[in-house]
């Protein structure tokens, strides 16, 4: 893969100083190849050598709005001339839970968190003093960030989750206590039949399901029909707690998240990414009841959970979204993208699928719909990073890696979107 220059030597410089010259591995792309950008507006992108990408990757799915979206900055600039971060509560916090809260139909009560990671960590701590268990199950090819509790069985090779019927944990990291495993379930997703025979075996031991609504790193595979409805079920039958992770679709598929799309009533929410249209701001709610545990024996709490960037940037985007359609407008662009790449590709005899929702979606290659990380795995990846490869070239940017979504933002235009499909009609003639 041909890249440029500037970014070849700055990855020289940036390895001798932090490891893989970058400061998240999903930003290591390899030797050589990995980009590195200089600015971005609106749905662009520019490397460090000048060169101009539309944006389909939107900082991994904050950026719903755009990338520097003045309505949003102009907010912010106005707050941190009254300094950045107290060690006390502003009178836009609240403000910004309020909106929440009226957005969010399964959200009573709400903390800030800085990253999706924390949001994660502190659902599953107050879902377990709630319920006084200790067990957590999650869904094979599910992302919840990255704590010790949750990285199983996320990225490793299908096949070394054993049996379907009885699958066995794999930490997804060196340095994870092996004594965790004890206590993470990892099941396929879509499986009714093996999630309800794993709570007939231990459903009176888990504290919680953290599911999210589609694979959001695995190709955004979907949901069955009415599993995350049974997934709710099962936990009320058993007592246990259901967090259902929006850090990707909160905002983004919904004003109200995925919840709000599947008429759920999960007894925890995550939130992060388009919360804040990519400053710093994460959260969690839910039930009043279970949240009110916090500060009754419970602990969580963050130095930076409220800073005012990041509480600016969410009082911003949150009013815009409430304000106008652009969650519908953003949908009705990506619907028109995902036929039109359905149709470049049957023109070409490529047999794909598309997966996921309009303004966050991916395509396999090469098998049927996808139900879960086992028959995901069975796509042709290789070919699919062929294709990124391409397209990088052609100034048009998906993420260079088959797990990982193509996500919009309001700034991709009709326009765009046009220009995007005769650039890929091209890729896909190359290839």
């Amino acid at each position: 893969m041909k890249f440029f220059k500037r970014s070849v030597d700055v990855q020289q410089k940036a390895k001798e100083l932090m490891p893989l010259g970058v400061n998240s591995n999903f930003r290591y792309w390899g030797e050589g190849i990995t980009p590195y950008v200089e600015r971005g507006k609106g749905c662009y992108l520019w490397d460090v050598d000048g060169n101009r990408y539309i944006d389909y990757r939107m900082a991994f799915g904050p950026i719903i709005l755009g990338h520097a979206d003045e309505r949003v900055d102009q907010l912010v600039h106005a707050e941190i001339d009254k300094g950045v971060l107290f060690a006390m509560t502003n009178e836009m916090e609240i403000s910004v839970a309020e909106m929440m809260i009226a957005m969010c139909p399964a959200v009573e009560m709400v903390r800030f968190a800085c990253s999706g990671t924390e949001a994660t960590m502190h659902a599953i701590r107050v879902a377990r003093a709630y319920t006084g268990r200790d067990v957590i199950l999650k869904f094979e090819g599910a992302y919840h960030g990255f704590h010790d509790y949750t990285l199983w069985s996320t990225y490793a090779p299908a096949e070394s989750y054993g049996n379907i019927n009885s699958p066995i944990p794999v930490a997804a990291s060196s340095g994870i206590p092996s004594a965790i495993r004890d206590l993470v379930i990892t099941l396929p997703f879509n499986n009714f039949e093996v999630l309800e025979k794993t709570l007939r075996s231990h459903g009176h031991q888990i504290a919680a399901i953290i599911a999210e609504p589609c694979l959001c790193n695995c190709g955004a595979i979907e949901p069955q029909p009415g599993f995350l409805k049974f997934i709710q079920d099962k936990c009320e039958e058993y007592g246990i707690i259901f967090i259902l992770d929006e850090v990707k679709t909160g905002f983004r598929v919904a004003n109200g998240g995925a919840h709000e799309l599947y008429n759920l009533q999960p007894d925890l929410v995550t939130y992060a990414k388009s919360l804040g249209n990519g400053y710093p701001i994460a959260a969690f709610g839910g039930r009043k009841e279970v949240m009110s545990v916090i500060g009754h024996g419970v602990a969580q709490g963050g130095t930076f959970n409220n800073n005012r960037p990041g509480v600016a940037a969410a009082y911003a985007t949150l009013q815009i979204l409430q304000n106008e359609p652009v969650l519908k407008t953003v949908a009705e662009r990506g619907a028109r993208l995902m036929r039109g790449l359905q149709s470049i590709f049957d023109e070409a005899g490529i047999p794909v699928c598309m997966n996921g929702y309009p303004s966050m979606f991916s395509f396999a290659i090469g098998i049927e719909k996808p139900t879960d990380q086992r028959s995901w795995s069975r796509s042709d990846k290789d070919f699919y990073l062929r294709l990124m490869d391409e397209s990088i070239q052609r100034g048009v940017m998906p993420d260079h890696d088959p797990r990982e979504p193509w996500f919009l933002c309001q700034a991709h235009t009709d326009e765009i979107i046009d220009e995007t499909l005769n650039i890929w009609r091209d890729v896909v003639k190359e290839k």
